[in-house]
């Protein structure tokens, strides 16, 4: 569900649609992190704005764009995988990108990852 800022854009989580849009570009862009970082940023930021199926922690099926709830749960599952000693170092990447993306749209985390 998209909520609407007072002008009328539409919001993604507290987001508004064009910020979640400039960081999935920025994300795309950048070269201080791991490729798998990146990777999972923008595969939350796709999700978010309702461009893959596919949740990127879960795998779960959403029709349209989430809401803060299920974005909120998406970035629970994150923090879980992340806690597990036994990850992947590249799905370990993954994962904290896909958690810093998460946490920034729902109000989380002041900076986009």
């Amino acid at each position: 569900m998209t909520t609407r800022t007072a002008g009328g854009e539409p919001r993604i989580g507290v987001r508004t649609y064009t910020d979640v849009d400039l960081a999935l570009d920025r994300v795309e862009t950048r070269t201080q992190e791991t490729p798998q970082f990146c990777a999972g940023a923008a595969a939350a930021y796709q999700w978010a704005m309702s461009r893959t199926e596919r949740s990127p922690i879960t795998g779960a099926d959403a029709s349209g764009t989430p809401d803060l709830p299920t974005l909120t749960a998406e970035v629970d599952a994150a923090l879980v995988q992340l806690g597990d000693p036994a990850i992947p170092e590249g799905s370990h990447e993954y994962v904290r990108g896909a958690h810093q993306a998460l946490a920034w749209i729902c109000g989380q985390r002041d900076q986009a990852a």
